[in-house]
């Protein structure tokens, strides 16, 4: 299974690196998106591969083996307990378990902001107006704006359109994948 994270993580990193060195400038998001979630599935993919190459034996070897020529060597055998694996098992546990508890605590607040702030309805979406000073972002179907600046609109319209894009675009889920 180490083999397998090991190289999955390898791939995921090669591809990373490559969207870093050439894609994520280009304005191509369609691209970029498609790029970065098929990124994802192939490293997973990638590792269960194998390719086994058949070698034919060109010699053939007769061993001999006499009664008088074996000789039994008995020896005690000390195992040694091999601790790297727990470690590593023991730190991944704690990266998902740290990250699984910051998701929840976001999610759960995020759906506090929906349950607490009142919302305005749009074209397939709800704003859902935040007295703090807020950057506009979206959740699924929801839109998160500062509610003074909603009001008094100044908010650019494109920026409401792009918002609006994501939403419709369900990139949420692609943030969640």
């Amino acid at each position: 299974m180490e083999l397998y994270l090991f190289k999955s993580t390898l791939c995921l990193a090669i591809f990373i690196v490559f969207y870093k060195a050439f894609l994520e400038k280009e304005n191509m998001h369609t691209l970029k998106r498609f790029y970065l979630l098929g990124a994802v599935l192939v490293s997973f993919i990638t590792p269960l591969l194998s390719f086994t190459k058949y070698i034919e034996s060109t010699g053939i070897h007769n061993i001999t083996i006499s009664p008088g020529t074996i000789t039994v060597v008995t020896s005690e055998i000390t195992t040694q307990t091999n601790y790297v694996p727990m470690i590593l098992w023991s730190i991944y546990g704690l990266g998902v378990l740290f990250f699984s508890i910051k998701f929840i605590k976001n999610l759960s607040n995020l759906i506090q902001k929906i349950q607490n702030n009142p919302q305005v309805k749009g074209r397939n979406v709800l704003h859902v107006l935040l007295n703090n000073p807020t950057t506009p972002h979206t959740f699924f179907r929801y839109i998160f704006l500062n509610k003074q600046k909603f009001e008094a609109n100044e908010i650019p319209q494109e920026v409401l359109l792009h918002e609006q894009i994501h939403a419709n675009q369900r990139h949420s889920i692609d943030t969640l994948f």
